[in-house]
């Protein structure tokens, strides 16, 4: 592979007119205003392997690439002041940033406790509820939807109403032998809308829906929808606590995140402090 690159180069040299370059001992491939691309800088930028006409290809489009950067670059500084140009202090701005960050994060990979008890959960929701104001209608629901034509219709009629344990089992059952989609879990709240996605309700009013309606039954032109909505919360009313238990756990750890890190630095400034290691020279 070395042989066939060191072929294609000299090919690359060979195309190539004008001067020999600025500095002794290398050869120019490219030049753009007074700036040169050396043969040396192209000897790793095909992996090995690729074959020869597409090696030249890659080559060549590199330094087009070059080319065009270089005199992009070249324009740009003409036109902006030496301040503008000067890109040392933020280049180490962001060299400490990040620096800061990669230790910030692994600080927080080895120290931070995930663990967030129940009671935890409950004492952050019970002293921020003002937080947990619902943006939208959620519902407790089983939801069915099958076909016209599947069997036993009147059996499912009688099942999704019923709040007895063998016929919640007989729903089951059949729901996954028929239904063309179905939600049984009625102890989780879900969006109101999400749901509205499923089924075919026209309603202008989803508030007053909810609030005058336990059983629905809807159809369209090949599916019947059975609907029990077990429990509903209307918008602008405070959120109910297991509908907001991953959110309260992501603040939470957020919450001890920031207090980590918030210790390591003051610790750290404290270290250096009591050790005589700071020094203010302005007064």
């Amino acid at each position: 592979m070395k042989r066939i690159l060191s072929y294609i180069l000299l090919a690359l040299i060979a195309s190539c007119s004008g001067s020999p370059g600025e500095e002794e001992g290398r050869v120019p491939v490219a030049k753009a205003n007074n700036e040169y691309l050396y043969a040396d800088e192209l000897t790793n930028l095909v992996p090995n392997g690729t074959p020869a006409k597409d090696s030249l290809e890659q080559l060549k489009k590199y330094i087009d690439n070059w080319v065009r950067e270089s005199l992009v670059i070249q324009k740009a500084e003409s036109n902006l002041s030496d301040e503008q140009k000067n890109v040392e202090k933020q280049l180490q701005d962001y060299r400490r940033s990040l620096i800061t960050y990669s230790y910030e994060k692994e600080l927080v990979r080895q120290k931070l406790d995930t663990v967030i008890s129940p009671s935890e959960i409950e004492e952050y929701y019970n002293n921020n509820q003002s937080d947990f104001e619902l943006k939208d209608n959620i519902i407790k629901v089983i939801y069915v939807k099958v076909d016209k034509k599947a069997p036993g219709i009147d059996k499912l009629r009688k099942w999704y109403k019923s709040d007895n344990m063998k016929d919640r089992e007989q729903l089951a059952g059949y729901c996954h032998q028929f239904a063309a989609n179905f939600y049984l879990d009625d102890n989780s709240w879900l969006l109101f809308d999400d749901l509205l996605k499923e089924i075919p309700i026209q309603t202008y009013n989803k508030e007053l829906f909810l609030q005058n309606n336990r059983f629905v039954e809807v159809a369209d032109s090949t599916n019947n929808y059975f609907l029990n909505i077990k429990g509903f919360k209307i918008k602008n009313s405070i959120s109910p606590l297991s509908f907001e238990k991953e959110n309260i756990k992501n603040i939470i750890l957020n919450k001890r995140k920031l207090e980590l890190i918030t210790k390591m630095k003051q610790d750290v400034y404290n270290d250096a402090a009591n050790n005589k290691k700071i020094e203010i020279y302005i007064k």
